[in-house]
């Protein structure tokens, strides 16, 4: 399959060279026969080729009919993209794309010694990139020239708005000639985005690359859900078995990342950490390290769940859940690019099971409901990978002739296979070991209508505040918990508590039947002999808070019910002794003393 005729000359080269045979959808749609010269909006995910897309779409209004750039001046093309990785990214892929053309291109982004940039832009360049901040700086010092604009391109506009950059675009795209193309690239449209369109553009044809099913479809997803305290174990030996040559793991946080990062490089992984805190030259050093090969896992904050293109990332790990449906596709975006198959594993905590379920409904992702690898799973592909490495398949060299036989002469073939197998698994990390568990659909096998997998019922009895949640009848365990309705405990977070600290789920809880001072719980039969070890070995987990195995729920040594509170009914009484309120041990909230009775009107 050839590429289109329509692509300047050079870039085809460049692109043939570069083992381009077919365009993707978003390539395709910018070379359509309406598009050229036109202002383009336009929506395509992340990994869809779009660097390579606004490239080879503005090739021929910065190259006219020449094959080639005449000697650098001002700038013909700007590209402006929210990150500096991103931006860096760009100017890497736009150098390959545009050598056979001559173009020469200068990168302008915060972190950088800008009077390195501002030489650079003296000596002339036919194409900038920039980070909004850093190209704004160099306008308004008259560093860069703007007159000579013919192209400007915006990459993940909708990143650039939620970043905050709003007043510095408005001012880099109101400093450039009115004549100028705007080329606005983004993952969605959303309504800021279109009203920026709408002010900086001029009839722009609308592009929609592809939906978000075909977008996702090189990405296979898994659900692994774990007990909460064994997230870190399970997220090392899902990178024991991937075995990816490269693996992104995002965290919510810096300090999430700093603390995993320290954990994977204690365990023998080759780790890097990228997160806002680093300085640029840490943050190049660490991506760089990870296109090398030097590293082969990067643990990073959602700074890098946009734009960055690592070469044969095969897995992604989300860590810490994202906090909504876009943030999880730019993650996974990472991985499943330009055809390349993916494995995205969302770490899902038993507490997390109903919001990870909402997090893929509403990003319309299916995902398979795995559990943790444990060591047997991992030793078995460990094996597996020993016997079919493709080294013991190669031809043995001339050169290797001589010290083979000497080793042969030494040693039998059983210690030289057993002194090959030991630097094997030496060479790789220790599995850690898990707790078996049942592992559930995400959907806990509900059929339609139903409520989920908790399906607590209030039953308050008439007469008594005792409050009761029943969820099953009998053939439990019964304990007590050293809280109550003084306490204001409630279901929502006491049922936390009690599955931690013994290391149950939410299904093996029945009846919750909260008393004055103690809440009494029920354990299923299965679980209670586990259960109780546990909280005898590491007591309850909190404070001043205690948990003890009783003989039932509460039908011996329950407190009496409340008596409900006392009122007078004679109205023959005034009116301010009449409806005299007492609490529950028979006092008046208020004196006894009579009150003097109104006149009657």
């Amino acid at each position: 399959m050839s590429l289109p005729s329509s692509i300047a000359p050079a870039l085809s080269g460049a692109l043939a060279a570069r083992g381009y045979t077919a365009l993707t959808s978003v390539q395709t749609a910018v070379l359509a026969p309406e598009a050229e010269g036109a202002d383009l909006l336009v929506s395509a995910q992340t990994g869809s080729g779009k660097t390579v897309a606004f490239g080879i779409a503005i090739a021929p209004t910065l190259l006219d009919d020449a094959g080639r750039f005449d000697a650098p001046g001002a700038p013909l093309a700007l590209i402006i993209a929210p990150t500096r990785e991103l931006a860096l990214q760009v100017s890497r892929e736009l150098e390959w794309l545009y050598a056979e053309a001559g173009g020469r291109i200068a990168t302008c982004v915060g972190g950088m010694d800008i009077r390195t940039e501002r030489r650079a832009l003296e000596r002339g360049a036919h194409i900038v990139v920039g980070t909004p901040g850093r190209l704004r700086d160099h306008i308004t010092r008259n560093a860069l020239d703007m007159s000579s604009l013919r192209a400007v391109v915006l990459d993940e506009a909708d990143e650039m708005l939620d970043l905050g950059f709003r007043e510095d675009l408005e001012f880099i795209l109101g400093e450039a000639p009115d004549d100028r193309r705007t080329l606005l690239f983004s993952a969605t449209v959303p309504k800021p985005i279109a009203l920026l369109a709408k002010r900086f553009q001029r009839d722009a044809l609308r592009i929609s690359a592809a939906n978000e099913k075909e977008q996702h479809g090189d990405i296979s997803y898994q659900a692994m859900v774990v007990q909460p305290r064994e997230r870190e174990n399970a997220i090392i030996n899902t990178l024991l078995l991937f075995d990816a040559q490269n693996t992104i793991i995002f965290c919510s946080t810096r300090e999430a990342v700093k603390h995993l990062t320290s954990r994977l490089s204690n365990r023998g992984f080759a780790v890097v950490s990228l997160s806002g805190e680093l300085s640029q030259a840490e943050r190049t050093n660490a991506l760089q390290s990870m296109r090398d090969g030097r590293a082969r896992v990067c643990v990073a904050t959602d700074v890098a769940a946009r734009g960055i293109d690592l070469p044969n990332l095969d897995l992604v790990i989300h860590a810490d859940l994202p906090t909504n449906p876009e943030t999880l596709l730019h993650r996974s975006g990472r991985t499943g690019r330009a055809g390349r198959k993916g494995t995205c594993v969302l770490v899902v905590p038993y507490s997390r099971r109903r919001g990870a379920e909402r997090l893929l409904q509403m990003a319309k992702l299916d995902a398979a409901t795995v559990s943790a690898p444990g060591i047997a799973a991992i030793q078995k592909k460990n094996r597996e990978r020993i016997l079919h490495d493709p080294v013991l398949s190669e031809a043995v060299g001339e050169d290797e002739l001589d010290l083979i036989k000497e080793l042969q002469a030494l040693y039998t073939p059983e210690q030289i296979a057993a002194a090959y197998l030991r630097r094997e698994l030496a060479a790789r990390p220790a599995p850690e070991e898990l707790s078996e568990a049942p592992v559930r659909p995400l959907d806990g096998g509900r059929k339609d209508g139903e409520r989920g997998e908790r399906t607590w019922t209030e039953r308050p009895e008439r007469g008594n505040r005792e409050g009761r949640f029943e969820k099953f009848e009998g053939g439990g365990a019964w304990f007590s918990l050293s809280l109550g309705r003084k306490h204001r405990a409630d279901p929502r977070w006491l049922l936390p508590m009690i599955c931690k600290a013994g290391d149950v789920t939410k299904s093996d809880v029945g009846s919750i039947r909260i008393m004055e001072t103690e809440t009494r719980f029920e354990i299923t039969a299965s679980k209670a002999d586990e259960y109780l070890a546990n909280v005898r070995e590491r007591g309850s987990g909190e404070k001043g808070v205690t948990i003890r195995p009783v003989a039932d729920g509460g039908s011996s040594g329950a407190p009496a019910p409340r008596p409900q509170k006392a009122y007078s009914q004679d109205r023959s009484e005034p009116k301010a002794q009449a409806w005299k309120k007492k609490d529950n041990a028979g006092k008046p909230y208020r004196s006894d003393k009579p009150v003097k009775a109104k006149k009657p009107r």
